[in-house]
């Protein structure tokens, strides 16, 4: 085999982790020989031994991706880095890709000869959080073919502005368009490099949900209960949260209320309907979302904690881990798990909310711990009381690799018909159930 194959070799061999060499090489070279073009030798090759062939997944699913995946796509734009690790000077190569479905970051970990508008398909690929995004990594182990141009997939981010409902904008987008309400609205001054400068924040919404805004253009004709229509808004994430950010690349425009298909009142005042679990678990994250289930389980960590008077957080005897030694403030929390039948979240409870589901005040709880010379006690008492109490709860979602939470806003027992939903449970059972 040709001297100038040998990287080509070795990628393979890295991508084909246990294989022997020698049986790689044999393959390739065979393949070769019969004139077949490098990059379908390589595929080939790499189909034949690697039976266990990693999915191929779409930009749109990355951050649901398997450990492994193959993607498809094109390099909108690249950058060769450079950094110092442990004495040594390593470079990587990262920028933007995009399939039909979205754009996200990637970071290369080898020099895979990338230029931009190149389409290739990566395979051994993983995802790594990056700043709240999911992004394509690839590496030693992966093998990256060139593809021929595919016109299906967009040239550059500016064109890959989708329209989408604002529930259906998620973490795989950078630039969106869509309409809807403003439900709120207020102005706030910042300092921008020394100079005051007034943006515009607060929240739009359509039938299928709500998101946050913030806007650094003027928006002078617009104020609460105004339909609008916007293109290539930036999305950001916060705890997989997307926020939509208006900067001077967006445009919008105030619609008529006979072109806006739903009635601009009904959804400044409507409450949000509770949607599946199943459906929250889905999502990265959700703005201002509502669900109703049964508390099954009441976490470790609810009853009366301290947290640290300077950076709020939960601390263990008098011990938090970024200011050390300090005097806390006593708080109280309820950490529950919430269950309806399609899928199940955890819920987190300020004090006010715990106090108003829990029945007792702050006080009246440091009263049942003194009562029982034990710190576990209203622990104890919240789960005797609240398992199996059926509830509702407001609040963004947001996933991690411990599960999807909800951070309630607020919290009630439902006005619902206990009857009605007994005789919708029996209808579900077997009819030798009983």
């Amino acid at each position: 085999m040709n001297d100038k194959y040998a990287p080509h070799l070795e990628e393979l061999a890295k991508a084909l982790d246990g294989i022997e060499h020698d049986d790689i090489k044999n393959e390739l070279d065979k393949l070769l020989k019969f004139r077949v073009p490098l990059e379908e030798a390589k595929r080939t090759v790499l189909n034949k031994f690697n039976s266990k062939e990693s999915p191929e997944i779409k930009i749109k699913d990355i951050s649901q991706a398997p450990k492994s995946f193959t993607l498809k796509g094109r390099i909108i734009s690249v950058e060769k880095k450079s950094f110092v690790l442990k004495g040594e000077t390593v470079n990587l190569y990262s920028g933007k890709i995009a399939d039909e479905t979205g754009v996200c970051f990637f970071t290369a970990w080898n020099d895979f000869c990338l230029k931009e508008g190149d389409i290739i398909r990566v395979h051994n690929a993983y995802m790594k959080q990056w700043n709240n995004r999911p992004e394509l990594n690839f590496g030693q182990r992966s093998l990256v073919e060139k593809l021929p141009e595919d016109p299906s997939i967009p040239r550059n981010e500016q064109l890959f502005t989708q329209s989408k409902k604002i529930l259906e904008i998620n973490s795989s987008d950078m630039l969106v368009s869509s309409q809807g309400i403003v439900t709120e609205m207020y102005h706030r001054n910042v300092k921008i490099k020394g100079k005051d400068t007034i943006i515009v924040e607060g929240v739009i919404a359509d039938e299928t949900g709500k998101l946050p805004f913030t806007s650094w253009i003027p928006m002078d004709e617009v104020d609460i209960g105004s339909a609008i229509s916007f293109k290539a808004a930036q999305v950001r994430l916060f705890r997989g949260i997307p926020s939509l950010n208006f900067a001077h690349e967006t445009s919008w425009e105030v619609l008529p209320e006979n072109k806006y298909p739903f009635s601009n009142m009904d959804l400044i005042t409507d409450e949000p309907i509770p949607i599946p679990i199943a459906s929250v678990l889905e999502k990265d994250g959700i703005f201002d979302v509502v669900v109703t289930g049964n508390i099954i389980s009441v976490r470790p960590g609810s009853g009366i904690i301290e947290r640290c008077p300077v950076c709020n957080r939960v601390i263990q005897n008098n011990v938090c881990r970024a200011h050390g030694t300090v005097a806390g403030i006593k708080d109280m929390r309820i950490k529950a798990i919430l269950d309806d039948g399609t899928g199940a979240v955890y819920i987190m409870l300020n004090k006010e909310l715990s106090e108003t589901v829990f029945g007792r005040s702050m006080g009246e709880a440091e009263e049942i711990m003194k009562a029982s010379l034990s710190k576990d006690a209203v622990y104890e008492s919240m789960k005797r009381y609240l398992v199996g109490t059926y509830l509702t709860v407001r609040g963004n979602s947001s996933k991690s690799e411990f599960g999807t939470t909800i951070v309630a806003r607020s919290a009630w027992i439902p006005e619902d018909d206990l009857l009605s939903r007994l005789e919708y449970l029996l209808l579900k059972l077997p009819e030798d159930g009983l």
